[in-house]
């Protein structure tokens, strides 16, 4: 059967046009989409009209908004804002300043606290001095101050007979009105023994390290009988000669070095040496 059409074989001319242009258009299109950024907010509402409006939207329950940039990726990422800058003035401290200001500041403190101990000390040395006016007075006993620390000086004629560790009288009438005061304040009592350079050997001390133990162990009994005294804070020393005041080349010095002390520390290391920079201060 003959065919009447006269149109030609194939398709026609400008369809290989238009298809290019209509490829180009949707390239077009798929760039400025893809080149688009979009509210997340508003694409969902934009999304859930489109729901109402043709019912073809699948309900998917989102937990979070999403944060994307494009709607042709898969994976989102929040959108980059531009910086605002704000005229703000701010100050900052740097790593030295604080270091600076730390270090001042744990000065100031340690300054206080070694004023604080200073007074305590001084009024402490005037209780001593008023308790033992008499003994003071008499040559008997002396009350020092080295630092942080205070020292109750015990002289032999105070306190024991030549070469012996049994107190005089009225050893323990003293030794109550020193522990009255020292059991007011807190600290470390140091009871320290010390002889001359004259070697001793008897059936009771063999030698001079033995005879300043017992009678710093005498002092501390007899500091001991005040029950306000921890005995947690007594410490017992030896000396025999081995840290005289003066030189043992006459009876008068050899005197003033058989004693018994009783040292009365107060602080850490750090107070200590606040108090004594305070003192050179003051001079």
């Amino acid at each position: 059967m003959a065919d009447d059409c006269n149109c030609p074989d194939g398709l026609p001319e400008y369809l290989a046009t238009f298809a290019d242009l209509m490829s180009l258009l949707m390239c077009f299109f798929v760039l400025l989409l893809s080149f688009a950024e979009i509210d997340a907010v508003r694409f969902k509402k934009m999304a859930e009209s489109m729901k109402d409006a043709f019912g073809v939207q699948k309900e998917i329950p989102a937990t979070e908004i999403v944060m994307g940039v494009s709607v042709i990726k898969q994976e989102f990422s929040p959108t980059i804002g531009d910086p605002s800058v704000l005229n703000e003035i701010r100050q900052q401290t740097t790593d030295v300043d604080k270091q600076y200001i730390e270090i001042h500041d744990g000065e100031s403190d340690r300054d206080a606290a070694a004023r604080q101990v200073e007074q305590e000390l001084e009024a402490q040395i005037q209780r001593l001095a008023e308790a033992l006016e008499e003994e003071i007075d008499k040559g008997m006993v002396t009350v020092e101050r080295e630092g942080a620390k205070i020292i109750v000086r015990i002289q032999e004629k105070g306190s024991f007979s030549s070469g012996s560790d049994r107190p005089q009288r009225g050893f323990f009438d003293v030794m109550r009105r020193i522990s009255e005061v020292l059991a007011e304040r807190p600290g470390k009592i140091i009871v320290a023994g010390h002889t001359d350079n004259i070697p001793i050997h008897t059936r009771r001390f063999r030698s001079n390290w033995e005879l300043s133990s017992a009678r710093a162990v005498t002092v501390a009994e007899a500091l001991l009988k005040n029950k306000d005294i921890d005995p947690k804070r007594l410490l017992i020393e030896g000396h025999a000669d081995a840290d005289p005041l003066v030189p043992n080349d006459s009876a008068e010095n050899r005197a003033k070095n058989r004693r018994v002390e009783l040292v009365l520390a107060r602080g850490d290391d750090g107070v200590a040496e606040q108090i004594i920079r305070l003192g050179e201060d003051k001079q």
